[in-house]
Formats: C-alpha cells, sequence, structure tokens
C-alpha cells in the first residue's frame, strides 16, 4: 500500500479485520456448552462424552501444520472463507448425527477448521496494520474473540429454549457464514510492501523451524507455560468454587465476573505494550495469574476467593493477544505464516498440558497442591519473559 499522510487507525479497518473473530467467538461460545449434552443424548457415556469435547482441541492441534501451508498457499482472506464454510458442513453433520460417532467427527472437523480461520486472521491483520500498532490490533482481535465467546451461550440459550440442543449449533452456523461473508468481502490491506524477489522462494518447515529453534525454545517455551496456566484458569475456579461449598448459580456468577473484569483491559493492555515493549504486559500477566492461583490455594473463604478470582481474571485479561503479539515479533516475515502455525501447534500443547498437569498433581497429592504448583508455572512463564523480551520500547518487527 503506497504511503499516506493520513494517521492510520484501527477504526477504519475495525469491520474486516475484527468481524470475522468476533463472530467466530460468537459461534464457538454458542457450540460448546452444548457438545456434551447432545453426546449424552445420542448415547454416549459421561467418559466419551467429555473426549468428544475434547475433541475440537485435538483437531485444532493437529491441523496447525496444515493450516499454515493452506494460508500460505491460498491468502488469508480465502483460507478464512474456506474455513468457515467448512464449519458450516461440521455443524450440520453435528446438527443431523444420528450416533455419537458421528457427532464426534463433526466436533474434530470444526476444531479442524478452527486451526485455519484462527491463523488466517491473525495473519490478515499483522499484514493490515503497521507494527507500531501491532499489539494493540491483535489484543483488539483476541478481545473481540473474547466478546463474542461471553455472547455466544445466551444467544444459544435462547435458541435452545425453542428448539432444543441443536440451536446451539444453529447460532454457530450462522455466525460462521457472516463470519465468511465478512472475509471473502473484506479489502486488501498492507502496510509492510512487497518482499524482495530473494525472499518470495518458499523454503520447506523443517528449515523455518531450524533457523528459528532459539525462539522456539526460549519465548515458545514461555508461551506454552503461559497457555497451560490460562487453560488450568478455567478448571479451577468452577473446582475451587465446588471445594468451598459454593453452589452452581454462585460458581457461575464468579466465573462470569472474572470473564467480565477479563474483556475490560484488552486494548489498555495492547496500548502499553505498543508503547512500552512487550515484557511490560508479559510479566505482569503471568506473574498475576500465578500468585492468584497460589492465593487461591491458601484461601478458605468466599470473599477472597472472589478476590483472586477476579484478579485471575485481570491477569489473564491484560495478557489478551500477547502469545498472537510475540508470535508476530518473532516470525520471519518470509515465512510468516508458516512459523505462526509451528507457534500455534506450542500454544496449543500448552493449553493441552495444563489441565492434565492440575489433575496429575491433584490425583497425587491434593485440589490444593495442583492449584499451587499451577500458580508456581505462572511465575516460571514470567521468568522466562523477563529473561528472554527486551526491556526498552519495541514496537514489533518491521
Amino acid at each position: 500500500m503506497p504511503a499516506s499522510d493520513t494517521p492510520f487507525s484501527l477504526k477504519k479497518i475495525a469491520v474486516p479485520a475484527f468481524g470475522p473473530g468476533l463472530f467466530y467467538g460468537v459461534g464457538n461460545g454458542a457450540m460448546m456448552p452444548v457438545i456434551a449434552l447432545s453426546a449424552r443424548e445420542l448415547g454416549a457415556s459421561v467418559a466419551t462424552a467429555g473426549v468428544i469435547v475434547a475433541l475440537f482441541g485435538i483437531g485444532s492441534l493437529l491441523s496447525n501444520i496444515p493450516a499454515a501451508l493452506i494460508t500460505a498457499r491460498y491468502g488469508e482472506r480465502r483460507s478464512m472463507a474456506g474455513a468457515a464454510l467448512f464449519s458450516v458442513i461440521a455443524m450440520l453433520v453435528c446438527i443431523f448425527a444420528p450416533h455419537a460417532l458421528v457427532l464426534a467427527a463433526g466436533v474434530f472437523a470444526t476444531g479442524m477448521a478452527a486451526s485455519v480461520f484462527i491463523l488466517a486472521r491473525q495473519t490478515y491483520l499483522i499484514e493490515a496494520v503497521p507494527a507500531v500498532l501491532r499489539a494493540r490490533a491483535l489484543s483488539t482481535l483476541a478481545g473481540a474473540n473474547r466478546i463474542g465467546v461471553f455472547i455466544g451461550p445466551f444467544l444459544g440459550a435462547l435458541l435452545i429454549k425453542f428448539i432444543g440442543l441443536d440451536g446451539g449449533y444453529w447460532v454457530t452456523l450462522g455466525a460462521m457464514v457472516v463470519a465468511g461473508a465478512i472475509a471473502l468481502s473484506a479489502p486488501d490491506l498492507s502496510h509492510e510492501g512487497p518482499l524482495p524477489e530473494a525472499a518470495r522462494v518458499k523454503r520447506p518447515m523443517r528449515e523455518v523451524i531450524r533457523d528459528s529453534r532459539l525462539v522456539l525454545l526460549t519465548l515458545g517455551g514461555g508461551v506454552l507455560l503461559l497457555s497451560a496456566v490460562r487453560a488450568s484458569r478455567q478448571v479451577v475456579l468452577p473446582l475451587w468454587a465446588d471445594h468451598l461449598g459454593m453452589d452452581a448459580a454462585t460458581n457461575s456468577l464468579i466465573y462470569g465476573l472474572a470473564a467480565a473484569v477479563d474483556m475490560t483491559v484488552f486494548y489498555p493492555a495492547g496500548a502499553v505494550m505498543d508503547r512500552h515493549g512487550r515484557m511490560w504486559i508479559a510479566v505482569p500477566s503471568a506473574v498475576l495469574m500465578g500468585l492468584a492461583l497460589i492465593g487461591i490455594a491458601l484461601t478458605g473463604g468466599a470473599t477472597s476467593f472472589i478476590v483472586l478470582a477476579l484478579l485471575l481474571g485481570l491477569g489473564n485479561g491484560i495478557g489478551s493477544g500477547i502469545v498472537m503479539t510475540l508470535g508476530a515479533d518473532s516470525a520471519p516475515r518470509a515465512e510468516r505464516t508458516e512459523f505462526l502455525g509451528v507457534w500455534r501447534v506450542i500454544a496449543d500443547l500448552g493449553n493441552s498440558a495444563g489441565p492434565v498437569f492440575l489433575s496429575i498433581i491433584t490425583a497425587v497429592a491434593s485440589l490444593a497442591a495442583g492449584v499451587a504448583a499451577t500458580g508456581v508455572v505462572g511465575l516460571a512463564a514470567a521468568a522466562v519473559f523477563w529473561r528472554w523480551l527486551p526491556h526498552g520500547s519495541a514496537a514489533g518487527k518491521q
């Protein structure tokens, strides 16, 4: 895109940049609460229903590298639109599934599509926004998705009231249609100019990984630890509320309050990252979540638990977009999409490992020990970021 004297504004590209992510979040939020119930209706056991829910994350994890290759070949907009269409087909499979195994296939396919969609929308936004606004843009992208996830269950519940559990899937189907339409109609935007001729030759994925191994082993390790803590917090809150003897309504209220705090701070956090450097958000986010989890493991009262749950939400909220931002900063421009595919594998491994780690420590020792150990993981993530992130102002790689 040619240079312009007009200052760049995120508002001008809000719909094409953030619209697909918002509606994807709506769809995800409407679908996830009904998968296990649908599986049970189709005759699955409780354990099998849990496995079917997990297939969404497994499908996403296994598809990250293929998603990078697809996006690199077909471009961000077409990849997002194709992933949305694939999600629509997967939703129809879920809606008309005659057996739990068919439902499982639909859920797995939705996870596969999610991997392509998420990677493509991130890459599109990186291309569309100047590096000096990168953290704000990616934090807003993550925030839009969280707002969608917050809204989705309410829309799903409204339709479920009239047509049953399939209502959640129909909301997801409609949201994916809108997300795909926005992506397909979005303009091509780039603030980086064309690549030099020598950089246009694509290298094999193994060479990209080899040349990026230092950042993948250092900052990537911090991202894995942070992702593990983030995934675990969603398990910790309901389990500890139950441990304290709180009823389901109170449990849900506390979870909702933490989510509300989470959604309010994403843009200021992005502004801090752009103006002062990534370290000034990555470290506090990990420290806040780590200390909050350790505090929860020591608390025995409702009031202190609520305060710590809100602190946990704040820590997660200020870290909105940090994983995507660090990935964008670290990615070589010529193989950005391929690198980000690997980066997402690392983050997804953390998402999967966190709850498993919590479960193992809880089984061996106690719930309090598991929660405290997870908090220590958060402090370890902070130490990695403190060691490997620049301590000065950093606007990201050009």
